[in-house]
């Protein structure tokens, strides 16, 4: 009895439903990615097929989508050229050209290595079985010091946990709250100063350690300094609404949620439906879409993540400041526990 009294007297309800928070963010940070990366496995990827005849590119597809557990989605088109254009602007990771007696397969590792190797273990199966050759070449190779293609994914969850991280030191220096809208933007003011240093630094360490990266350097650390901010932006306004929960939300979202479904490891053909359906929405997937698309496609495709962190930065520097001298009632509920 005397050492029950002795917890129940040293552990606050507060502090106890903090640890139990902890450990639910622990636990589902490793359910988050033992469901995300147990089993990868290719799920519905686009490829473009042509052929020498419109009929032949159109049977090729029709075998391929045929294939069981729908591996591929398999689209005819009507030259080499387009094949070749879809991998360009990232709507195919990969194009079969049919020839007579054999077929080649270009894939693209930079769009992602473990799906370029998921098409060639697949397209080579259904070749070996109906006795033709393959030939496999590389339309986007990765550069030689990245060839898993991970420094992008690496470099994005970096520039996220560093946006996050930022937010909860001013909130535990300074409260969570800003007192006034003037002192909310005094905060947003240093967070986009501390973006634009963390984009800085970030792309250049990137390009000091990655031999033969393409060389776009003010573009990269343009996107650091938006997904940073985005990040620490959004967490501020989580921060402000609930208080110090907001920190743990942050956490939830960005990294449990946001590290598995961002396409790094696996791109999103190759991860189960859940997390491929919610990559692209999250600032980690967006990033590192942007990314890919920014340093190996030319800029393809990359409006819809740009806007995507877009929308987090200006949602969460909104919401702090429309709350900066507001005290939301979910705060008030949390700090009263």
């Amino acid at each position: 009895m005397r050492a029950v009294r002795w917890i129940t007297e040293g552990v606050t309800p507060r502090a106890a439903m903090l640890v139990a928070g902890v450990l639910a963010l622990q636990l589902g940070f490793i359910a988050s990615y033992l469901a995300a990366f147990h089993a990868p496995a290719p799920h519905h990827v686009e490829i473009a097929v042509a052929a020498p005849t419109p009929a032949a590119a159109e049977q090729a597809a029709a075998r391929l989508n045929a294939l069981p557990g729908d591996p591929v989605h398999a689209t005819a088109v009507a030259s080499e050229a387009v094949a070749r254009a879809r991998i360009d602007d990232r709507t195919a990771y990969g194009a079969v050209l049919v020839g007579t007696t054999g077929d080649q397969l270009v894939v693209a590792s930079a769009a992602g290595a473990p799906v370029a190797e998921a098409l060639i273990a697949v397209i080579g199966k259904v070749d070996q079985a109906a006795g033709r050759m393959l030939q496999v070449s590389d339309a986007k190779p990765l550069p030689p010091g990245d060839q898993r293609g991970l420094a992008g994914f690496y470099l994005i969850v970096g520039w996220v946990i560093g946006g996050y991280l930022v937010a909860s030191a001013l909130s535990v220096s300074l409260g969570a709250r800003p007192a006034t809208r003037q002192r909310a933007t005094v905060r947003l003011t240093a967070l986009a100063a501390y973006a634009v240093a963390s984009g800085l630094g970030g792309a250049a360490i990137t390009y000091g350690y990655v031999g033969g990266l393409p060389h776009h350097f003010l573009k990269l650390w343009a996107l650091g300094t938006l997904v940073v901010f985005a990040v620490g932006a959004f967490t501020m306004a989580l921060q402000v609404v609930s208080g110090i929960i907001g920190i743990g939300l942050a956490v939830l979202l960005f990294v449990i949620l946001g590290n598995p479904s961002a396409g790094g490891a696996y791109p999103a053909p190759l991860l189960p439906a859940f997390w491929a359906a919610i990559g692209p929405w999250l600032p980690t997937g967006a990033g590192v879409s942007a990314f890919r698309g920014i340093i190996y496609f030319g800029g393809a495709r990359i409006g819809l993540p740009l806007l995507v962190l877009a929308v987090y930065a200006i949602v969460g520097g909104a919401v702090t400041l429309y709350f900066a001298g507001h005290r939301p009632r979910l705060a008030d509920e949390v700090d009263a526990l």
